[in-house]
């Protein structure tokens, strides 16, 4: 697992070159942001030694297997961390993969049911220590993105991709179709990408993909594209 250092207090934890996780430090310890692929317990922890920062809580911003699948060997080393996932997420993680009368995508897969209880469940708008938690839904019904008040750094799970330039999740593109086709609704999440560009982040770090810095006048690129391969997203 290889570690990039984005800010003072930012670790970029990646895998293959394309799968992210993150470490925040925070008042002398850190916040893991996503759990990354099977097998990366061990890895995450032994980032964190070099760094000399114990994790006090995981955040999850969605259910998906390459963002929970080392969620529960975590927690079986780090007795009494804090884990925290959107309230609607919490369903997937719980292995309940059916839908709400009001929710409308595409068939539901790459979900990995944990053994894992969240400790807390976050609605549109909490505070988690630095961190204000964004409902962005439309990758999954329940995803969520969680913006660093401190530095205005904007960790942006899979609502966003930067692997072939930023793109928005359900956008296709013949060269790279990974964000259409492992998206569930695409409509919302051009709503949700719009709605994440409001809080004007400085730094921008997604789930695949590297880091942006002034990411802005990319993300309105980014989103003009999505409202334009899914005009009925600015009409529902």
């Amino acid at each position: 697992m290889k570690i990039i250092q984005e800010s003072d207090n930012l670790y970029r934890l990646t895998r293959f070159g394309m799968v992210n996780c993150f470490l925040v430090e925070h008042d002398g310890v850190c916040t893991l942001i996503d759990t990354n692929l099977p097998g990366s317990a061990n890895s995450i922890l032994q980032s964190t030694r070099k760094l000399n920062l114990p994790i006090k809580r995981i955040l999850l911003t969605h259910a998906h297997f390459d963002h929970v699948a080392s969620l529960d060997p975590l927690v079986a080393l780090l007795p009494g961390v804090e884990i925290a996932i959107g309230a609607r997420e919490a369903r997937f993680l719980a292995g309940d993969f059916s839908l709400a009368e009001n929710e409308y995508g595409k068939k539901l897969f790459g979900f990995m049911r944990a053994q894992t209880r969240p400790t807390r469940l976050l609605n549109d708008g909490d505070q988690i220590g630095p961190f204000l938690a964004i409902s962005s839904p439309g990758h999954t019904p329940g995803h969520f993105a969680y913006f660093d008040v401190r530095d205005s750094t904007l960790i942006a799970g899979d609502a966003f991709t930067t692997q072939k330039g930023l793109l928005v999740a359900g956008v296709f593109q013949w060269t790279f179709p990974f964000p259409a086709l492992f998206s569930w609704n695409a409509e919302l999440s051009a709503k949700s990408g719009a709605k994440l560009h409001t809080a004007n982040p400085r730094r921008l770090c997604v789930g695949h993909g590297r880091t942006l810095l002034s990411p802005g006048a990319a993300m309105d690129q980014a989103i003009t594209q999505a409202f334009q391969q899914h005009p009925a997203a600015s009409t529902r």
